[in-house]
This record gives C-alpha cells, sequence and structure tokens, in this order.
C-alpha cells in the first residue's frame, strides 16, 4: 500500500459540516475583514497559550515582522536566529530593516545552539529569535538566561509548535512576544493564509493592533505608518472550529513519532528533545545513515516523504550580500543536506502508520 507525506483533505472530511456553518455565519454577518470572528478567535488563543494577548494577522511571516516593530527593533539592529529555519523567520526580521544574524544549532536537538547565539552578540543585537523547529521546543532556560544577562528580548518563532510544551507549560509564553503560522499544513492550519502574535505586556498587544490596521486606533485617525495585515473572519472562524480538537491532533502526532522512534533502526537518526521539552511532531524528521538509498528504498515501498528545509538560510541567494560560504555553520548545513522528513498527519490510519513502521525497520 502507498501512505502519502500529507493529506489534508481528511481532516477537511471529519470537520466539514462545522467548518461550512462557521463559515455561512460570516457570510450573514458580513464580517469579512478583523471583527467579531477574528476578536474572538484572539481570546480563545490567549487562553490557550497562556498569555495577555494574542493578535490574529494576515501570516506568520507579518507576525513576526510586527512584534519586532512593536519593540521598536529597525534599520541598524540585529537580531539572532538559527540558520536552519524556514526562510520566514529572517523575513520578519529584514522587513524591518533589521540584519538577520544567523547561529548555527545544536547537533543533536537541531535547535538554535545557545552558546553558539550568545557568540553573535554585539552592541548592535536587540533580539535573540528561537525556533522550535519541526515541533520541538528549543532550550528555553538557556536562551533565557542569554537573553536577561545581555539584556535582550527573547522571541519565540512558534509556527510548528502549537501546543508543545517545556517544563510543563505551554510554548508561545516564554519570550518578551512569540508567532505562529496558521498555513493550512500547520498543526494548526486555516483554510488559507494567518498567523498571530502573542505576549504577556499588553502595551505590545494595543501597538500590533493599531500597525496591523493602517497605523490606526480610530477609523480615518492614523497615528504612525501603518500595514493592512488584519486576519480575515473566514480564517479566523474556521480556525475556531479546529482549534478544540488541536490537542488531541498533537497527541496523534505523538504517537506516530514513538512509532517511528519504535522501529528501532540505528542508521536512522532523530532529533533528540531538550530536558523537560514535549514535542508536537509538525513534522517527523531523520537523518539517515545514507540518503540516496533510504529515498530509494521509501520510493520503492510507495512511502510518501519531503524535505525540511534543503536549503539554510546563510546559502540563500537573497542573503548573500551578509557573505556567508559554505562550511560557517557546518550542523545546519548537515542537517539541510541530510534530512528526510516522513509522513505525519494525525489523520494516518493505523494501518498506513503500520506500513511506514515496516518500511524503516527493513531499510
Amino acid at each position: 500500500m502507498k501512505v502519502p507525506f500529507f493529506d489534508l483533505k481528511r481532516q477537511y472530511n471529519t470537520l466539514k459540516d462545522d467548518v461550512w456553518q462557521s463559515i455561512q455565519e460570516v457570510m450573514e454577518n458580513t464580517a469579512f475583514s478583523g471583527g467579531p470572528f477574528v476578536q474572538k478567535l484572539e481570546q480563545e488563543l490567549a487562553d490557550f497559550n497562556e498569555t495577555q494577548f494574542a493578535v490574529g494577522v494576515n501570516n506568520g511571516t507579518n507576525a513576526i515582522q510586527l512584534a519586532l516593530l512593536a519593540l521598536g527593533i529597525g534599520p541598524g539592529d540585529e537580531v539572532i536566529i538559527p540558520a536552519n529555519t524556514f526562510i520566514a523567520t529572517a523575513w520578519g526580521v529584514s522587513y524591518v530593516g533589521a540584519t538577520p544574524v544567523f547561529a548555527d544549532c545544536d547537533p543533536h536537538t537541531w535547535n538554535i545552539d545557545p552558546a553558539e547565539a550568545e557568540s553573535k552578540i554585539t552592541p548592535q543585537t536587540k533580539a535573540i529569535m528561537g525556533v522550535h523547529l519541526y515541533g520541538q521546543p528549543f532550550n528555553v532556560k538557556a536562551l533565557k538566561q542569554i537573553c536577561d544577562k545581555h539584556n535582550l528580548h527573547l522571541l519565540e518563532d512558534n509556527a510548528q509548535a502549537m501546543g508543545a510544551t517545556y517544563e510543563g507549560k505551554r510554548v508561545g509564553q516564554f519570550g518578551t512576544m512569540s508567532t505562529t503560522s496558521f498555513y493550512p499544513g500547520k498543526n494548526l492550519g486555516a483554510y488559507g493564509e494567518g498567523g498571530a502574535v502573542f505576549g504577556q505586556f499588553k502595551e505590545h498587544g494595543e501597538t500590533i493592533q493599531m500597525l496591523k490596521n493602517h497605523g490606526s486606533k480610530e477609523r480615518y485617525h492614523h497615528e504612525v505608518l501603518g500595514f493592512n495585515m488584519r486576519m480575515e473572519g473566514l480564517q479566523a472562524a474556521v480556525l475556531s472550529v479546529k482549534l478544540p480538537h488541536l490537542i488531541n491532533w498533537n497527541n496523534r502526532r505523538r504517537e506516530i513519532a514513538q512509532a517511528y522512534h519504535e522501529a528501532g533502526n540505528p542508521k536512522l537518526q532523530f532529533q533528540r528533545p531538550e530536558p523537560g521539552a514535549e514535542s508536537v511532531y509538525h513534522l517527523a524528521v531523520v537523518i539517515p545513515s545514507d540518503k540516496k538509498a533510504f529515498l530509494a528504498h521509501l520510493d520503492a515501498e510507495g512511502v510518501g516523504y519531503a524535505f525540511h528545509y534543503p536549503i539554510p538560510c546563510h546559502l540563500q541567494q537573497a542573503y548573500a550580500h551578509l557573505g556567508h560560504k559554505v562550511g560557517d555553520f557546518p550542523h545546519s548545513e548537515y542537517l539541510a543536506s541530510n534530512c528526510v522528513s516522513l509522513p505525519m498527519f494525525p489523520e494516518m490510519t493505523d494501518e498506513e502508520l503500520s506500513r511506514v513502521v515496516e518500511v524503516l525497520k527493513k531499510f
């Protein structure tokens, strides 16, 4: 039997009655841009993440941009981020005119290496942004200590880890602010684009609400240079339907990941969790002993796969002006060249899961 890497249609089929009811309510209220459905979701998200505020925006990339703007970070400033992340983490920094300063990852956890991050601090550094990569929380304690020591903001790019925990608390509430993406393939995904900013200081939330809405608190009164980055009512309504299912979906992802681990193949290296961290496995990523042979094996057995992410940020053409070269961040480069993402979505059947485990054992 063939096993797909991902199948979003299955989730839709289990929710479509509730989803269509929520969409109908938006239509009847003609609340398409911002409005009551977005406000409702914002409160639900803040409650879920135990933060003082959550602000719904148009996507996760602009969520990073708005969080940085609310902190006054801009031209001449530096923000330290991992080299091995999706490019959106870096875009958010560049969009405010600041410089992304890349740091290598830990060779075992694949998350940003705290010691490496600290070594990149300069007088221009204003923040360190960790990424909870693949759903696995980064070393929050170590990065927070570094930020406190150097009077820096700790930011969390939580696009892949909604619901993950670190020392018993959900990630996304440890930094000055955190951001997430509701891209459809995420653990909590919209039916289009969406994102959110979370934080513990209400004044930051008020600033972001103003910035995302053309710099306006009162209609036609524009206090600062703002943006059109509002969340759509339709996306908010869909997310409100999905949010109550997130814990169960994440638990199923953990079951799938545990089965992959228990396949016990020493030729496959898995991401090592930080002490006290519990992943939500947005992705199930492995480094095989022989990538070419492993991919041929998966192809022959009909098991889907993908790559996250094959080119690290510092080697992207868009950042050539920073002057990085191959070898600057060896752990990130090794991960990018060798990692393979296995099938991971909550609607995988037990039969499909058993099939993938069988294939992993045979490699």
